[in-house]
């Protein structure tokens, strides 16, 4: 039984994956791949979206929150993860785990309120045409993100502000990367107001999130209902399916994660699931928006058959 004292230590042991040796390198360059391909696939949207002025439109400069956020989710999530796959010795400051925390919770927040406030847009884009350029202004596209990323930063902020004021009387992360729960079960003191808040935190995203997506997308279907045009339809299913595919995925393997964290029993299911959904969302969003919006499809395809040409 471990006893209700203060450690003094600032270094944590990282639980990790129980990896067999043999699959040891397998893992660590299955890892590798999905890193590089989400750095190049996000980098590159983002370099084409502020080189081409023809993209400097709200819907694109919008959706540079998401490669920005999938960057800064996996860069402090995969290398560390990476580095503890190969190596014996899985160690990290007490500091470093909240940093790692700290960002990957924002990670998470700031995917469904980049989501929302994408959904806003293509609602004004579609039921309010003539007024777009008047509503969705450069101000208007700045102030959406700022609170995007306010939003996400101050829920985040108070969730680990109450984990560090706890004291430590353990120094093992029962887990393969640091989180608020992991974090605050290193205490031995009472942790009924994590819970409370945590459930608070989760159940507040989830309602902002899955109530503002569907609101917009009840409106609009209402809209392409009310007026049957067919050039309105198809700019409604062009423009809303990359994003109404963007967000369910991202909402799926959420709510995987959320659920597996009730089932103990399978800890190794659970560490997959939350590293699937850093990993899977990342690589796919640039796809996606990418195939399904037109005038950024065409100008990736312009791009690499200039650079085909070149070689």
């Amino acid at each position: 039984m471990e006893r209700n004292t203060t450690v003094a230590s600032d270094i944590l042991r990282i639980q990790g994956f129980d990896i067999s040796p043999e699959f040891t390198y397998p893992v660590f360059f299955i890892l590798l791949f999905f890193y590089s391909s989400l750095l190049f696939s996000n980098i590159g949207v983002l370099a084409l979206i502020i080189s081409e002025k023809s993209l400097h439109q709200p819907m694109f400069l919008l959706f540079c929150n998401l490669p920005v956020n999938d960057l800064i989710g996996n860069t402090v999530l995969l290398p560390r993860l990476m580095a503890h796959v190969i190596s014996t010795e899985r160690f990290m400051t007490y500091n470093q785990c909240v940093v790692q925390a700290f960002y990957s919770h924002t990670f998470g927040s700031a995917s469904h309120m980049i989501l929302v406030i994408m959904a806003i847009d293509r609602y004004v884009a579609i039921c309010h045409p003539l007024k777009y350029n008047s509503i969705m202004t450069t101000r208007a596209v700045i102030g959406l993100s700022a609170t995007a990323w306010g939003v996400s930063l101050v829920l985040v902020s108070v969730l680990m502000g109450l984990t560090v004021r706890l004291s430590r009387c353990r120094s093992v992360i029962q887990n393969a990367y640091c989180d608020n729960a992991s974090l605050f079960k290193l205490s031995c003191e009472d942790v009924t107001i994590n819970n409370i808040y945590g459930l608070f935190f989760t159940v507040l995203l989830f309602s902002c999130s899955m109530g503002g997506i569907a609101v917009t997308y009840f409106r609009i279907a209402l809209i392409c209902w009310m007026k049957k045009n067919k050039d309105l339809n198809s700019r409604a299913l062009q423009t809303c399916a990359s994003h109404l595919v963007l967000y369910l995925i991202m909402l799926w393997s959420g709510f995987l994660t959320i659920i597996l964290h009730r089932f103990p029993n399978y800890p190794d299911l659970r560490k997959i699931a939350y590293i699937l959904f850093h990993v899977v969302p990342a690589n796919l969003n640039p796809i996606i928006y990418g195939m399904q919006t037109r005038l950024l499809r065409d100008k990736i395809i312009k791009m690499i058959r200039r650079k085909a040409v070149a070689i």
